[in-house]
């Protein structure tokens, strides 16, 4: 068993570098902006020897569910490397600046912000503008002339759905995934190399 990362084998070290240099397909110059949060680089974790396991089954998880995907940083950054590949990356960073605009707690910063993320997501012709109707469109206009936390709610939520009905079943399609999740199924299921963690009885 891989409990420390001295003891690894060396085959489930060295599947745990090409996992990681298969993302990096996925990853490769998608490093999001400051606006959306540093989620365009994926986290491999080491602290306890387990990246190889613990990255197989966060790859595995992402073709679960959208939901999965998107509360994984490393889901997250695939899925915008992939997007971009598509040029449509925009709804995807839009929803990621909706998630960070509603932890802010300043009047101030929400009104700002609010602006910003207007006018680079949702005007006409703006620089990323994101594929939502008329309706939508004016209703956060007005929403955002008095920016509290939920006044992207309704864009956020269309754009979400727009991507899992659309973009998500593409990228799990994608050959780079489809290679990525077999490696990681490999690798859970090899006793010999990165062999199941044995579960706790507290």
């Amino acid at each position: 068993m891989c409990r420390t990362l001295a003891a690894f084998p060396t085959t489930c070290l060295e599947r745990a570098k090409e996992f990681k240099t298969r993302l990096g397909i996925f990853l490769h110059k998608s490093e999001l902006g400051s606006d959306t949060g540093s989620v365009g680089k994926f986290e491999w974790s080491s602290k306890h020897g387990k990246e190889g396991r613990n990255f197989s089954e966060d790859v595995l998880g992402w073709k679960e569910s959208f939901d999965l995907l998107l509360s994984s940083k490393n889901g997250v950054a695939a899925f915008h490397a992939f997007l971009k590949t598509e040029f449509s990356e925009e709804n995807l960073e839009f929803w990621l600046a909706c998630e960070e605009f509603k932890k802010l707690r300043s009047a101030a910063k929400l009104a700002s912000r609010a602006h910003k993320i207007f006018d680079e997501f949702i005007r006409s012709e703006a620089p990323k503008e994101v594929n939502i109707d008329h309706e939508t469109r004016e209703l956060t206009r007005t929403n955002v002339q008095a920016a509290t936390a939920t006044c992207f709610d309704v864009a956020q939520g269309k754009t979400r759905t727009l991507m899992e009905k659309d973009s998500y079943p593409r990228f799990l399609k994608s050959p780079a995934y489809r290679d990525l999740a077999a490696q990681a199924a490999a690798a859970l299921a090899s006793p010999s190399s990165c062999g199941p963690v044995e579960p706790s009885h507290t």
